[in-house]
């Protein structure tokens, strides 16, 4: 028997392991495909909603916590595994609107640093932006992180602190007795625990929709292209409407994504290439110079306002849920891991656990 069971090999699955571990808890991750080869692999890994203000206060309040923690976090995993999940700070472009008062206003409520851009300066800023492209609000603290790389760190680092990682072990249900948790049942038989972490993302609902409950969380399919530019072609991630451009060190720019309600189906079309294309020479025509090498697609967990549920199960003592970030899942893990483990080790937290309530 063991003392955590995380359910899920994704981000949050994956730091929830590593929080609980350094909490003293002997802990097994169990994932029903590849570990971080779902909606954490595939998202662009900027660590900002794409329009902050837009979101309510308990968006917010993981996201701020999270954003002070991911350099700390990116540089431990270096420092760990010699594996770079490579932090680049490279503010955030958000082209065709202007910083009006509710915006401004926003940005001192929320301690965050913001200015308005002419449209002449926004050229001066990103020369191969398209010419008409317009006025523009920057947000020059907004970091990314590239997540496959991140992943692999994370990876190694609990294979390192002796967590054990079952990929390709499907949950088929739970073990309960007298309205406590006891385990989960497995392709591969039991696994028994006093507490078990639902954090599967997308599939979080059907997995847990024989307990009682009915999450509000279904799949959403975004797809991706990537290109393969010289380094410094564009040096900020750029926004412009719902449609972002992202710069690797590398040289590779990713563009995304499109918003599909397409259930569980994860295959890539034509029709969102050729999307992606047009969109990203419309913003940056230099890359009709430049090959598209890759084109993927991921399963977001959507919820209806894209405040997580970070809870205990109201019927089943033992038994917790994190699901639901959808489009912001990468940037408020540290805090949701973080919120979900203090609660777990009943300690006190950084915010109110309210809001994530069932």
């Amino acid at each position: 028997m063991t003392d955590c069971i995380v359910i899920g090999g994704g981000l949050l699955g994956l730091l929830t392991a590593r929080m609980l571990n350094a909490a003293g808890a002997h802990v097994v991750l169990v994932e029903r495909g590849g570990i971080f080869r779902e909606a954490s692999w595939a998202g662009g890994g900027i660590l900002s909603p794409l329009v902050p203000w837009q979101y309510p206060d308990a968006v917010h309040a993981l996201v701020h916590w999270s954003q002070q923690a991911w350099p700390g976090l990116v540089e431990e995993l270096r420092d760990e595994t010699g594996i770079d999940g490579e932090l680049v700070r490279s503010g955030l472009l958000m082209t065709g609107i202007d910083a009006d008062p509710a915006v401004t206003n926003w940005a001192q409520a929320h301690d965050c640093r913001l200015q308005s851009i002419g449209a002449a300066d926004t050229v001066k800023l990103e020369p191969q932006l398209a010419e008409n492209i317009g006025t523009a609000i920057l947000l020059p603290d907004v970091a990314q992180v590239r997540n496959p790389r991140l992943g692999r760190a994370l990876q190694e680092s609990l294979l390192q602190r002796g967590v054990s990682l079952r990929a390709q072990t499907e949950v088929t249900g739970f073990i309960i007795r007298h309205g406590a948790v006891q385990g989960v049942t497995t392709g591969d038989g039991e696994l028994l625990a006093a507490q078990v972490v639902v954090a599967s993302g997308a599939w979080s609902g059907p997995l847990l929709r024989d307990t009682g409950i009915d999450l509000p969380v279904t799949p959403v399919r975004g797809q991706m292209i990537q290109f393969q530019a010289r380094p410094g072609l564009i040096q900020h991630i750029v926004l412009h409407r719902d449609f972002y451009l992202i710069p690797r060190n590398d040289g590779l720019v990713l563009a995304g994504s499109t918003l599909e309600h397409t259930g569980y189906d994860k295959s890539v079309t034509a029709q969102a290439r050729e999307q992606l294309v047009q969109r990203a020479l419309a913003l940056v025509p230099a890359l009709a110079d430049v090959p598209v090498v890759r084109q993927w697609a991921g399963l977001r967990p959507g919820s209806p306002d894209g405040v997580p549920i970070i809870d205990e199960h109201p019927q089943i003592r033992g038994l917790y849920i994190n699901t639901g970030h959808f489009r912001n899942g990468v940037v408020m893990a540290p805090a949701s891991a973080q919120l979900l483990t203090d609660r777990m080790q009943q300690r006190e937290s950084f915010t109110d656990s309210g809001p994530y309530t069932l």
